[in-house]
């Protein structure tokens, strides 16, 4: 039955968000990963990107209508309950809790530290990412040059913000450029980026400190994003420990994952962080330098795996019938 629907048709994926590059990439992340893996069985799948807009108004992709629907963000989910009654044949994915309207969705991917049991969610360590090993390959080739100019080892160092949980204050700020500092001291060369909820402050005190450094690269915002070259060009990826996304990128690396500490409390993503410990990707930074190595964490080609089959068993009666005709 796989077959049959594989080899009938090209189907069309869209991905729906809000564009935010965060919420986006979760189910990007997800469409890819089944887009390579139909790839493998010879089916061709087209992606388009759907983008619901704060103003209510939706910019819909000219790729032709969905077989598969996957979401993300709240913007998508009143999303759904429209585009079931427009296609109907088509298989409605969600990546996160939407905490509401469960039924409107096929399979629901959701992280296993939101304890979500449905019969149609499947739990995960974190969520769906874009890591793989072409991504990083590409990343690696397109910032070659700055990476070569970088003696080794390297770390790559990932900084996030505040969170609901969690604070990035003038104290945590002094103790990371202070580890940076020991870092660069040991001979270890540093890859550091910020992300956009990293506070004003200490974005001004990493590049009074590193900017000019001969062994730091300090990506400032500007320009192409580096963010994939640094995960493919480290030893060690660094990252403070709010960031979950970036936490999980990490450990689909294979790289060792520090968690670097932050003022708060973990509350539930403690047990994402001990789920990444005890699968042996990640550990908190300490203060003592180590090499080890695991598998890469591959949720995400788990769970398209899963959405293959599910998507498949659902669709092939309709691919039938439509033979039959």
């Amino acid at each position: 039955m796989v077959e049959t629907l594989a080899q009938s048709s090209a189907p069309i994926c869209w991905v729906v968000s809000d564009g935010r590059r965060g919420i986006e990439n979760q189910a990007l992340g997800l469409a890819e990963a089944v887009q390579a893996q139909l790839a493998g069985r010879g089916t061709t799948m087209r992606i388009g990107r759907a983008i619901a807009h704060k103003d209510g108004s939706v910019a819909l992709p000219d790729c032709g209508p969905p077989d598969l629907w996957i979401g993300c963000g709240r913007a998508a989910i009143p999303l759904a309950a429209r585009h079931r009654r427009t296609f109907a044949n088509c298989f409605f994915a969600y990546v996160q809790d939407p905490r509401s309207h469960y039924g409107d969705f096929d399979l629901i991917l959701a992280p296993a530290h939101d304890r979500l049991t449905r019969p149609n969610a499947l739990s995960m360590i974190g969520s769906p990412n874009r890591i793989s090993d072409a991504l990083l390959d590409e990343g690696r080739a397109a910032f070659s040059a700055q990476i070569d100019a970088l003696p080794g080892p390297r770390a790559a160092v990932l900084i996030g913000g505040d969170s609901k949980r969690f604070r990035l204050t003038p104290r945590i700020a002094d103790y990371l450029i202070a580890r940076l500092q020991d870092l660069l001291a040991r001979d270890i060369s540093l890859m550091i980026t910020a992300s956009r909820r990293t506070p004003k402050a200490l974005r001004d005190r990493l590049t009074e400190a590193f900017a000019s450094h001969d062994r730091v690269w300090l990506f400032d915002g500007e320009g192409e994003n580096p963010y994939f070259a640094f995960l493919a060009g480290a030893d060690w990826i660094f990252v403070t420990e709010e960031s979950t996304n970036m936490l999980v990128e990490a450990s689909a690396t294979g790289k060792p994952v520090y968690a670097l500490p932050m003022e708060g409390s973990a509350g539930k993503f403690a047990r994402l962080h001990a789920a990444l410990e005890g699968y042996g990707a990640m550990r908190p930074w300490l203060g003592k330098l180590a090499r080890w190595t695991y598998t890469p964490l591959a949720e995400t080609q788990r769970a398209a795996s899963v959405l293959i089959d599910r998507w498949y068993a659902e669709a092939a009666p309709t691919a039938l019938d439509g033979e039959a005709a």
